[in-house]
């Protein structure tokens, strides 16, 4: 070899050094397009073996078992909505009422006594009983003004799914301010208990009113917290870690009033047996947006910086930040952005060396 080195002039040895690298360059790119075949060949053999030994749940009648475009009779999905006041609840809840016929379904308002959110122990009984084995309102969307509620402590089967909706606790409460007051274009004649109170929200908080006072925006955490007396304690840093522990674990979806359609959106792609056709009608529908406060004044920054110093702000704040992190989450890895619109994404999964093999 060192011969050949001395021989060969440096011209010819750059060429065969030029040659060998082309040689294993192109050697090395067959083996990796003979790898892909491979794997393609592979997913393919896969979804070919899946469709044979996927189950058909032949029933009694000898039907195949039902895809989600077919009318599932059978299905015993219960969602519950315990929508909290002013976060645009009335105006997703009418999308479910738009829905409800057309994809077969039941909807059912939880009406409590004087809004109360807390419901006594024997009516906590009496809804589990009701929610878990009233069947003829099977699929079923309940939705009301009331805290959460854990049906694993009742010793019943199936457990309903939970979603909900949180906005910002300054801007959710100028909402409520002006509409106890105001009212809305959904029953523009009903008239609210502070009807014919002209104060502004600016002049409440200057003026220290109760109506706007710091403890009003404690509303979203007992929300998700519960039915538990801390749950309640205005400020209790107990009842934020678990409202922060209940909507990560038993929370389907929780979505922010700022980012509706977003939410919507998933929504429809998670469960289309209730919300097929769901985003058409945000987008397009007539009741979609019907509920707005009649009148309603932005507060100054004086106003919400007074707001702001509150401890009880910060921690209904901790919450709403926690949530829409969560929510922001989700949304990353369920839809993707394309020409300036949200698109779902498709199924990325499938199944792959199934045994034993079909016969």
């Amino acid at each position: 070899m060192g011969l050949f080195r001395v021989m060969t002039p440096p011209k010819l040895q750059l060429l065969a050094v030029l040659t060998f690298t082309v040689t294993m360059l192109f050697i090395e790119n067959q083996i990796q397009r003979l790898e892909e075949s491979r794997a393609k060949l592979e997913r393919a053999m896969a979804r070919h073996e899946f469709s044979e030994v996927e189950p058909q749940h032949h029933g009694e009648d000898g039907r195949r078992g039902l895809s989600e475009d077919d009318d599932d009779v059978d299905d015993d999905t219960v969602i519950i909505y315990n929508r909290v006041p002013k976060t645009a609840s009335t105006s997703f809840t009418n999308i479910a009422y738009d829905l409800c016929a057309k994809n077969r379904f039941h909807v059912l308002h939880i009406n409590t006594t004087k809004n109360n959110p807390v419901m006594s122990l024997q009516d906590q009984m009496r809804f589990v009983h009701n929610v878990t084995s009233w069947r003829g309102m099977k699929p079923g969307f309940y939705h009301g003004h009331v805290a959460y509620l854990d049906f694993s402590k009742y010793a019943v089967k199936g457990k309903p799914l939970y979603i909900n909706v949180v906005r910002d606790p300054i801007e959710r409460l100028v909402s409520y301010y002006y509409f106890l007051r105001f009212g809305d274009d959904y029953r523009p004649g009903l008239r609210r208990r502070k009807q014919g109170d002209k104060k502004t929200f600016d002049e409440c908080v200057a003026s220290g009113g109760s109506d706007c006072a710091p403890e009003k925006l404690w509303l979203q955490i007992p929300f998700f917290c519960g039915h538990q007396s801390e749950c309640w304690n205005v400020g209790s840093r107990w009842a934020l870690e678990q409202a922060k522990y209940n909507l990560v674990n038993e929370y389907l979806l929780v979505g922010v009033t700022e980012e509706l359609e977003d939410f919507i959106m998933i929504l429809e792609a998670a469960l289309p047996r209730f919300f097929k056709g769901a985003i058409d009608l945000y987008k397009m529908g007539k009741k979609s947006h019907l509920r707005k406060t009649t009148e309603k004044k932005l507060p100054t920054r004086e106003t919400i910086g007074k707001l702001q110093q509150s401890k009880i702000w910060k921690i209904e704040n901790e919450f709403y930040e926690f949530a829409l992190e969560q929510f922001q989450f989700v949304r990353a890895h369920a839809v993707r952005e394309k020409d300036g619109e949200l698109l779902v994404l498709p199924q990325s999964f499938f199944y792959e060396k199934i045994y034993p093999k079909a016969a």
